[in-house]
């Protein structure tokens, strides 16, 4: 009996360091457990910082690329004032000998002045016959509506491109193009588009695209025409237009500080300032280097203006009229003397949705690609001969 009860309390002990031992380990592997989790948690908030730090880097290092192509841009444009500069002093001296520092700076200077007033003034030597000018818009398209209520859209405008470009927006980078206007009226949004980033941001809506490069206003300290070649992603010149005190071109458009325009003779530009503040100025340029070869002063009035365009070297500046939707080409000014507003005035857009953003002329269509609210529109042009009256 005695050993019975010797054995029990053997067992009951053995069984309760045994339990003991397991509750310990219980206890030990709840630890571990929690210290797991905790280690787990840590892990995560730290990959979630090294994400954001990484997201931060990057977002840092793309803007610092940013401002180094734009700086490089800016360089490559004083190089090429610096340059322009040399040759007309070089010019100075073999013309008129070695004079005194001053005299030869007083020279300079009046030769500029007289340089920008024969510009102004001389007769406009026409690179092609074209003698066009438009007699009434025959037909409107509507294609789409894709983008925001401002920004352009234009086909190549030199020859043997069928590719579209759209600009949306007045302060952005990326352009869309497409490979054809068949696969732009497609395309659900963007989706067929391939994107080409620029080095810098465009500023308002005054682009165009033109044998396969892209002219563009960026407006830093000073306001900038660009061209970046499409095919090389590379910018290949850059200039500073050299007029001071600018002004928004069209009262109704403020975003546009520049207006890029295509015809028959080349690339031109639609500007304001405000020495002449009330009226549009043109000027036209030189597509590969962007020299300023002519310039004149209006009599077309910026106030109510919505857009222009230039078509044989005639400027045609669209109002907005009072009736909601119409618009009517109300102030045309021919480089040549050969337009006069009567023959012009009476050439009314159909009626649309709200006010032009942008309008380009595209010289081998003959037609208007117009923004208007976000819808991209053409139009279709009826043309006759400048002499006939």
């Amino acid at each position: 009996m005695r050993v019975l009860v010797v054995l029990v309390t053997l067992a009951c002990f053995a069984s309760a360091q045994h339990q003991a031992l397991i509750d310990y380990l219980e206890r030990r592997l709840q630890t571990i457990e929690d210290r797991i989790s905790l280690w787990h948690e840590q892990t995560a908030r730290y990959a979630s910082e090294l994400r954001e730090l990484k997201q931060q880097m990057v977002s840092q290092l793309e803007s610092l690329d940013k401002e180094k192509e734009f700086l490089r841009v800016t360089l490559d444009g004083v190089g090429t004032r610096v340059d322009r500069v040399e040759r007309e002093l070089d010019y100075l001296e073999t013309q008129n000998g070695a004079q005194p520092c001053v005299d030869v700076d007083d020279k300079l200077i009046e030769q500029q002045v007289m340089l920008v007033k024969e510009k102004q003034k001389a007769k406009y030597s026409k690179l092609s016959d074209c003698s066009d000018m438009i007699s009434s818009i025959k037909a409107m398209k509507i294609l789409k509506r894709v983008g925001g209520p401002k920004g352009m859209w234009t086909k190549d405008t030199g020859r043997g491109s069928g590719k579209v470009y759209i600009f949306n927006g007045t302060d952005e980078d990326t352009i869309h193009e497409f490979a054809s206007v068949q696969d732009f009226a497609r395309s659900q949004g963007m989706s067929l588009a391939k994107n080409l980033k620029l080095p810098s941001a465009w500023k308002g809506t005054g682009h165009v695209v033109f044998n396969n490069y892209a002219y563009y206003i960026n407006q830093a300290e000073e306001m900038m025409v660009v061209k970046y070649d499409m095919k090389n992603s590379s910018v290949t010149d850059s200039a500073v237009f050299p007029v001071q005190d600018h002004l928004p071109v069209y009262g109704l458009t403020p975003e546009t500080v520049m207006d890029l325009a295509v015809d028959e003779e080349g690339l031109w530009a639609i500007y304001a300032t405000r020495q002449n503040e009330r009226y549009i100025s043109m000027a036209k340029m030189d597509a590969n280097t962007l020299d300023i070869e002519q310039m004149w002063d209006s009599n077309c009035p910026r106030e109510n203006a919505e857009a222009a365009f230039i078509i044989c070297g005639t400027l045609y500046v669209v109002y907005n009229t009072k009736q909601p939707g119409r618009s009517r080409i109300q102030c045309v000014f021919d480089v040549n003397d050969m337009v006069t507003n009567e023959e012009a005035s009476l050439v009314y857009f159909p009626k649309r949705y709200g006010a032009h953003s942008s309008l380009k002329y595209n010289p081998q269509e003959q037609l208007l690609y117009a923004w208007d609210d976000g819808y991209q529109i053409l139009y279709k042009l009826v043309m006759k001969k400048k002499l006939e009256i």
